[in-house]
């Protein structure tokens, strides 16, 4: 009878553990060889907690997706849901990526990209050439060439970039959004797509080559997370618009994704009762930090690093896979339903959000944002069944990746190419003098702005006048944003005869630097160094402004005037011209402390009236009134507000030994203010003139500021 600690006939043991008879050999090593992680753990116990299917994904996307509409539609103001959806889409690509690598030590490009153009070009593409259908039924005529801009660069997923290009806000509630402004996320994250598998192949290579394991994979993600999060927290203050919609600033959000991808082996082997904690503290972290979070916060900044982290809590939880986490709230058939139409739904809301007021053609209304919410899910169940699966599910294009990659090229050409066609398509303008349309002379003295106030109702006005006047912003000078809150001199903030030894400051917000063209010209005739101190939103006098946009007083203007009147006192200059939008806040004390302040510094000092406010987008108003433009011409009451601050400002600089300038007499005549004159359209939004009309004015601000310069 054998012991029973006897080995068995035949049988070796080395280091305690069992081996087959016969010469040793080293065992081969699998591509996984590097993941260390987990090894203890029997594959049984492993596989029960890295599951393929993740019901707890499926309901954080639908809680994604409803913050989203729900935020977009004005029903609940809660934010965020973008942001955990860049962590889920970098989860679920990092997983296959990983998966992949460890399975066969590459990544096969050709299915990858397959599979991503399978799941996002067709809806896409659907989406944006319906969207651009409706705009030219619906939106105005002017307005639907920029829509189409906007399509084209939403079909090559570029369109994040040309929204920080403009400067767009997007929060903005005046009209201005894009039906396609919405696909900036998904550009951001068809760019991460692209170029994901490429760096994962590269440092995976690497990280087994030198290291045997993941660590050079942690190290640059973490690199990654980190060098983006601190682009997008200091660009925020500096270039807002940049920082929200560039790649740079939010691919953190992704890498975060792919990191937790990373970590998940680890994360399984957390106790199922602090998983299921961990789970539940992510889920409240997002509803907190989306609510907590307004319209009115500087973003992206710190702030979204809350949604962030509370949706990677919830996947590091769900990673354990505790029967009692958030997984038990998240996983039922309304909310696995809703992520299945999910992108649909995010495809369609916002352009009918946009479009919705041209549709009905009434006052948008409470109710309408629910009718848009129903709506837009209505038809995102429609693309899902119709269009998505249809493509998805194609058994061809999933055996044959190439057909999936050429499949997808060629919707994706397909809805460019119908945004390149429609920009191509003549606009339905009449106006009735355009063969007769006059040069474009802009402001020749008073009675060019008569002759335009007598041919008010036929403007001599050429189509591609108007096409080119809501882009004509000026070119010249320079402008700080809103969270800016220190004037820094710049090279682009000196204009005119930027050699010369005598200097001209122009000083104030936004309706200072429409005059920078004007400046521009007068700077390099009167031979005079112009340099633009300006902030958007600010005036340079001394009282309290509070924003609806900032939600809150606006400290960063009162901090930036500090810094830019310190710096004027420093640079000495021989003439500083103030010219600023009149505010409702306006107070004697504050403008009196500026002029003071100016007054000291031993330059001469112009004020220049502000200029008329139409409160509607003139371009806009031309396109669509084209057979009766007179409709766009306001009456000088109108148009000129606040009448009483007005004299206010006036009198204050004028107590200060200031140069008044009237610039009314440049717009306005015998009661009225026309939208055209000179052949030039006078705004090119409901309130900043035109770069080309204000260089006409040149000779408009000539005869001050000579005298004050020869003497």
């Amino acid at each position: 009878m054998r012991h029973p600690h006897s080995r068995p006939r035949g049988a070796r043991q080395r280091n305690g553990c069992r081996l087959p008879d016969g010469p040793l050999k080293s065992p081969a090593r699998p591509h996984s060889y590097w993941r260390t992680v987990t090894s203890h753990r029997s594959p049984a116990v492993q596989a029960e907690r890295l599951r393929k299917y993740r019901p707890d994904i499926q309901g954080l996307r639908a809680i994604a997706i409803l913050m989203v509409v729900s935020m977009h539609c004005g029903i609940l103001d809660i934010h965020g849901g973008v942001d955990v959806s860049f962590v889920l889409s970098g989860f679920l690509i990092g997983s296959q990526l990983l998966a992949e690598i460890d399975k066969t030590g590459k990544v096969s490009l050709t299915k990858f990209w397959a599979r991503r153009f399978r799941r996002l070009a067709p809806g896409a593409a659907f989406v944006i050439v319906v969207v651009g259908i409706l705009s030219w039924f619906y939106a105005s005529p002017f307005r639907f060439r920029e829509y189409m801009d906007d399509g084209l660069a939403a079909s090559v997923s570029l369109i994040n970039w040309r929204l920080a290009e403009n400067g767009t806000d997007y929060f903005a509630n005046d009209g201005s959004q894009s039906p396609y402004q919405h696909f900036w996320s998904l550009g951001i994250e068809e760019q991460f797509y692209l170029a994901a598998p490429l760096l994962l192949v590269a440092v995976a290579w690497l990280s087994r080559l030198v290291l045997r394991n993941r660590v050079l994979v942690g190290i640059v993600l973490l690199a990654v997370v980190g060098g983006s999060f601190y682009l997008g927290y200091t660009q925020t203050t500096s270039n807002q618009p940049l920082a929200y919609f560039g790649t740079h600033a939010r691919i953190w959000e992704l890498a975060s994704g792919v990191l937790l991808a990373l970590w998940a082996p680890f994360l399984s082997r957390m106790p199922r009762g602090l998983a299921a904690a961990v789970s539940w503290l992510g889920l409240g972290t997002v509803v907190v930090t989306g609510l907590l979070i307004t319209e009115h916060t500087p973003l992206p900044g710190y702030a979204v690093a809350g949604p962030v982290l509370g949706a990677s809590l919830i996947m590091a939880g769900g990673c354990a896979n505790p029967r009692l986490g958030a997984e038990r709230l998240l996983d039922n058939p309304v909310f696995d339903f809703i992520g299945k139409v999910s992108y649909g739904w995010y495809l369609w809301h916002w352009p009918l959000l946009i479009l919705w007021p041209h549709i009905i053609d009434w006052e948008f209304g409470h109710s309408d944002r629910f009718r848009v919410a129903v709506l837009s899910f209505l038809l995102s169940i429609a693309t899902h069944f119709v269009v998505e699966k249809r493509f998805r599910d194609n058994v061809k294009l999933v055996v044959r990746p190439w057909r999936g990659i050429l499949t997808g090229g060629t919707l994706t050409a397909t809805s460019a190419a119908a945004m390149v066609i429609a920009l191509q398509v003549p606009l339905n303008l009449s106006f009735g003098t355009a063969g007769t349309a006059a040069a474009l002379t802009g402001f020749d003295g008073t009675r060019s702005v008569e002759q335009a106030v007598s041919e008010r109702n036929a403007p001599r006005i050429s189509e591609s006048a108007l096409l080119r006047s809501p882009d004509d912003r000026g070119d010249h000078g320079c402008i700080d944003q809103l969270l800016v809150t220190a004037f820094t001199p710049h090279d682009e903030c000196v204009i005119g005869d930027t050699k010369s030894d005598r200097t001209l400051v122009l000083m104030g917000d936004s309706h200072a630097y429409q005059w920078g063209n004007a400046f521009d010209a007068l700077g390099r005739e009167l031979h005079v160094k112009v340099v633009t101190v300006i902030k958007s939103g600010c005036s340079p006098e001394a009282y309290k402004i509070t924003r609806e946009d900032l939600g809150r007083e606006y400290t960063e203007c009162t901090t930036w005037r500090r810094s830019a009147l310190s710096y004027i006192k420093k640079l000495k200059p021989d003439v500083v011209a103030v010219a600023n939008r009149v505010q409702w806040t306006t107070t004697r004390k504050g403008a009196e402390e500026t002029f003071k302040t100016l007054q000291k510094t031993g330059a001469d000092l112009v004020y220049l009236t502000d200029t008329p406010k139409p409160a509607f987008s003139v371009p806009d108003c031309l396109a669509e009134n084209s057979s009766n433009p007179g409709m766009c011409t306001l009456k000088s009451e109108a148009a000129v507000d606040l009448a009483d601050f007005r004299i206010l400002e006036r009198q204050v600089a004028e107590e200060h030994g200031a140069d008044v300038i009237n610039t009314l007499p440049a717009f306005c005549a015998d009661g009225y203010c026309p939208a055209v004159i000179g052949g030039h359209v006078v705004y090119w939004d409901n309130s900043h003139m035109t770069g080309g009309y204000a260089t006409s004015l040149a000779p408009f601000l000539k005869p001050t500021f000579k005298r004050i310069l020869s003497g």
